[in-house]
């Protein structure tokens, strides 16, 4: 992405978030998953520093999480998907399978647990978010 340049980054972020709003149907840019993902976890700068392959996984991973707030938005059958700030917070993707969900949890049970000598807090902060995912 380096050869694109930065106005040409800032340019296809602003073509995303047009694409949020219309997908979600909203009107103002309140409440948009493009907000924090653009300005806090991926901003422009990060953008031009990375390769075509991963700013397509970030793409990819921007519009999960539109599908994911638009559906949770409109009662619409989220089996099997799952949150991807939760996922995030995990080191997970956010198409992460149940599979990929409990082994990662049980590895990081393994270091967090207070009788393997890890926090407490860690360990209660993994477990919230873990049953917050209510894996199947």
């Amino acid at each position: 992405m380096g050869a694109d340049g930065y106005g040409d980054i800032k340019r296809k972020i602003r073509k995303l978030k047009q694409s949020e709003k219309i997908i979600r149907r909203l009107d103002s840019d309140a409440g948009l998953v493009w907000t924090d993902f653009f300005t806090v976890k991926y901003p422009p700068k990060v953008l031009a520093a990375m390769d075509r392959q991963a700013y397509k996984d970030v793409v990819a991973e921007f519009y999960y999480g539109v599908y994911y707030k638009y559906c949770a938005e409109n009662s619409a059958s989220m089996q099997d998907m799952y949150d991807p700030e939760v996922l995030s917070r995990l080191g997970l993707p956010p198409d992460a399978d149940a599979r990929m969900i409990k082994g990662r949890f049980r590895e990081l049970a393994k270091r967090f647990h207070p009788d393997a000598g890890g926090d407490d807090a860690d360990f209660i902060a993994l477990k919230k978010d873990y049953d917050s995912l209510y894996i199947r």
